[in-house]
């Protein structure tokens, strides 16, 4: 099983919140896994964006839900 190292993300537009302010919205494109042959970058969808995309991506920590979950044991219904 890989392990989800980083988060790979870009900002796919602008909006603004309830008191106006304008803020950038993200769309995460991929992530870094850990293999048995090291760190890979795995790619789900190319941005498409009004005016194209500028190659600039961010990579960041997993965010807690997409985080590996452990399982225990004495968790099992059986």
């Amino acid at each position: 099983m890989s392990k989800i190292l980083k988060e790979i993300t870009i900002i796919a537009g602008q909006y603004k919140n309830k008191e106006g302010t304008q803020k950038n919205r993200y769309q995460r494109i991929g992530s870094i896994i850990e293999t048995k042959n090291g760190e890979m970058l795995k790619l789900d969808q190319m941005p498409l964006i009004d005016g194209g995309w500028n190659g600039w991506a961010y990579i960041n920590d997993p965010r807690q839900d997409d985080a590996p979950k452990s399982r225990n044991d004495d968790d099992m219904p059986f």
